[in-house]
């Protein structure tokens, strides 16, 4: 198979979607990995690291795409922007983060060039697990309470609040709804900063989880429309973690409610990629993070993990390696009739949507998995 590794062209997105161990893994297999040269200038991996691991360097994205054919799959970080949608095309396999729910034009354009749409967070495993956007979930976890550190500083329109405090003045009061994985993680930072943390989510046995974890030093509270009142009213500090796979994230945080808290408080919404979990939410970039909604600060970078890419490529690429190798060596039709985790991951093909929960979010029909792989 021939793989098309493309750069990354959102603000400040300077992930790769494979590293040199990955491309050696899949031409190992007897694959062509094309990687665009300069695609993992931003990861610190060279055009010359890949060549020695037995990729061809391409020279731009036309052909990294296959605009002209060549090309069976692509592997990405992020959805493709509009700028790119004319490179789809019918035929190819696109395997990369997509956020359907959130996103209905590039649906529409999915199905309107016949684009079979794999997308990384809705490969769930049998436990419930999403393995793709699990090392994603984790960086964005880690790296909520720093944005949101920094924008709670006076100079940067925040209550100029110390997150650990000092002796004889109360920590800041950090609020995080959803206690899955970026939320865990999420909670890991802001307690490590010295933060007073409080964790909001309806599955006790997450907040169980969070009690033994943290031996008791995050306060778990089963989340409630009065729950999450009470608590963001009295927050420094808010970060949106609600996760439903594939659809969009629910509104837990109304426009209402963030006219009543803290003057400077801040709000850092790691489920915009899904739609955003605050009211008020809509995804911004690296260059122009924030935007006041009354008195309190939103932090709502769409691709997070994008400030870090030393760690989020190897990361990512660690995770979806064993299914990239999978879909090359026995094409994306057996591999998901193979795996039924990797199955759900189909989200469009031949024009088709075939993920309910982003059916409901965008309002297009969407037809049922196992028709799709039926022999």
């Amino acid at each position: 198979m021939k793989i098309g590794v493309p750069q990354e062209v959102k603000n400040h997105e300077y992930r790769v979607a494979i590293t040199p161990v990955g491309v050696h893994e899949l031409t190992a297999h007897g694959h062509q990995v094309h990687v665009q040269s300069g695609a993992g200038v931003g990861s610190a991996i060279s055009d010359e690291d890949y060549a020695a691991a037995g990729a061809t360097i391409v020279p731009d994205a036309d052909a990294a795409w296959g605009v002209d054919g060549g090309i069976d799959m692509v592997l990405k970080v992020k959805e493709p922007v509009a700028e790119e949608y004319h490179r789809m095309r019918e035929g190819v396999t696109l395997f990369t983060y997509l956020h359907l729910a959130a996103d209905k034009p590039l649906t529409e354009e999915l199905l309107r060039r016949q684009v079979t749409g794999i997308a990384y967070e809705t490969v769930q495993l049998p436990s419930g697990a999403l393995p793709l956007l699990y090392p994603m979930s984790e960086v964005a976890g880690c790296l909520a309470p720093q944005v949101g550190a920094y924008n709670l500083l006076k100079a940067q329109g925040g209550r100029g609040v110390l997150m650990g405090g000092v002796g004889g003045v109360a920590n800041a009061k950090v609020v995080i709804i959803g206690a899955g994985v970026s939320g865990q993680n999420a909670a890991n930072i802001a307690l490590g900063m010295g933060a007073d943390v409080t964790l909001l989510d309806t599955d006790l046995e997450k907040l169980r989880m969070s009690f033994w974890r943290y031996n008791n030093r995050v306060h778990g509270l089963a989340s409630s429309k009065l729950a999450v009142q009470q608590q963001v009213m009295e927050a420094d500090m808010v970060i949106g973690a609600v996760l439903i796979p594939g659809a969009a994230a629910p509104k837990l945080v109304s426009n209402e409610l963030v006219a009543a808290m803290k003057p400077g408080s801040v709000l850092v919404d790691i489920a915009v990629d899904q739609g955003g979990c605050f009211e008020d939410t809509h995804a911004t970039t690296h260059d122009d993070p924030t935007y006041q909604v009354h008195d309190s600060t939103f932090y709502c970078v769409a691709n997070m993990p994008g400030a870090v890419p030393s760690t989020s490529t190897y990361a990512l690429t660690n995770a979806t390696l064993p299914f990239t190798v999978a879909l090359a060596d026995e094409g994306w039709v057996q591999a998901c009739r193979d795996n039924r985790s990797l199955a759900l991951g189909l989200n469009t093909h031949a024009g088709r949507l075939t993920n309910a929960p982003v059916g409901e979010a965008v309002g297009i029909s969407a037809v049922d998995l196992d028709e799709v792989l039926a022999p």
